[in-house]
């Protein structure tokens, strides 16, 4: 019953993003890894109940796929943040411990059938030493692969914040969390047996379900990775000021516009704004407004912007007229997308959270 709840659950997930308008390469890839998922749990249903003895060919040819999970999900995680993997050489050593598997695996698979299925019903016998090395590859593989795929969301989010104004739907929780996940079935792979795994693949699979529906763009059209349509790969590069060719009097003039333009047009009271937009009315390149934004003012440009945001907000609280406003109306009209921002980052801002401060005031 286990394989099978988990294998429906896929299924349903693969036919949502195959039905997915303008799919983008990350969709692909996240399509790929849950059909490899589903064939794993399929081929381990037969082989659990077993009805892979009628068919021995089948038999075995789960033993590497475990090692492609966290390759895939590294992968999609790479196309996300713009750090293709599957365009550089490297992609070889990638599935050079599959391939191994698979070479190790090859005395089994030429076996006959009658030798293949009495191997599974005596648990492996004559083959214990590939069990061994298959748990090593796979917890070194998966939980390198979870912790690598964790690492490059965490550098991703600090990325974003010199592109976006609100991040709420840019983080990539979704492949923060699978990514935990996937290092916690890793783990218990190395304790447990099969019934105890797949059904904390089946958890897994439907927590991807959960949250991926109800709080990310995975399932449906949009996506966190783009910036004005554009895929993260594409944004301008940031660290790199000294080729710019920005000289200080041009910075100092900028600087002038910039505050001039958020003092009188206030382009901070739209939520979703991004660079791009801002350096478009400033008719000047992305890099060179970040390059003022972050040397300036110390601040990225997400800082930048709520911190204007938060100002915005206490002059409009201060008006009498606004006293029959809640605050978290007036936090819209300033540009914050919701509640959660808001509270956090006007604590960040005055060190109080909204009521602590105007208990005071």
């Amino acid at each position: 019953m286990t394989y099978i709840i988990g294998l429906t659950i896929t299924c349903f997930l693969i036919i949502l993003l195959l039905l997915r308008k303008e799919k983008q390469k990350a969709d692909y890839l996240l399509t790929v890894w849950l059909t490899v998922l589903a064939i794993h749990l399929f081929l381990s249903y037969l082989e659990d109940s077993g009805m892979a003895y009628h068919y021995p060919h089948l038999l075995g040819l789960t033993l590497p796929l475990p090692l492609l999970h966290g390759l895939f999900f590294y992968a999609y995680a790479s196309e996300l943040t713009g750090t293709r993997i599957l365009k550089t050489r490297l992609l070889f050593l990638h599935l050079i411990p599959f391939f191994l598997l698979v070479i190790l695996a090859l005395p089994f698979y030429s076996l006959s059938a009658a030798k293949k299925i009495a191997v599974f019903q005596n648990q492996g016998q004559g083959y214990e030493w590939y069990s061994r090395i298959q748990r090593i590859f796979i917890c070194i593989s998966g939980l390198a692969y979870s912790l690598a795929t964790w690492l490059k969301v965490k550098q991703y989010r600090k990325k974003i914040l010199n592109y976006f104004s609100n991040t709420e739907k840019k983080k990539l929780e979704w492949t923060e969390y699978s990514a935990i996940g996937l290092a916690v079935i890793w783990g218990i792979s190395v304790f447990f047996d099969d019934l105890v795994i797949f059904s904390a693949v089946a958890l897994f699979v439907l927590f991807i379900g959960v949250w991926g529906i109800n709080h990310a763009t995975v399932f449906y059209s949009g996506s966190a990775m783009e910036a004005d349509g554009k895929p993260a790969e594409t944004w301008p590069e940031q660290e790199k000021y000294a080729r710019t060719g920005l000289e200080e009097e041009e910075a100092e003039k900028l600087s002038t516009r910039l505050e001039t333009l958020m003092h009188t047009e206030k382009p901070f009271t739209d939520s979703e704004l991004t660079l791009k937009d801002l350096s478009a009315r400033l008719q000047c390149s992305p890099n060179h407004l970040s390059q003022v934004i972050n040397s300036r003012y110390g601040k990225t440009f997400y800082h930048y912007i709520n911190s204007y945001r938060i100002k915005e907000f206490l002059e409009l609280t201060a008006l009498p007229e606004n006293k029959k406003f809640t605050f978290l109306a007036i936090a819209y009209d300033c540009g914050f997308h919701s509640k959660t921002t808001f509270n956090k980052y006007f604590k960040l801002e005055t060190g109080k959270t909204p009521s602590e401060y105007f208990a005071f005031a």
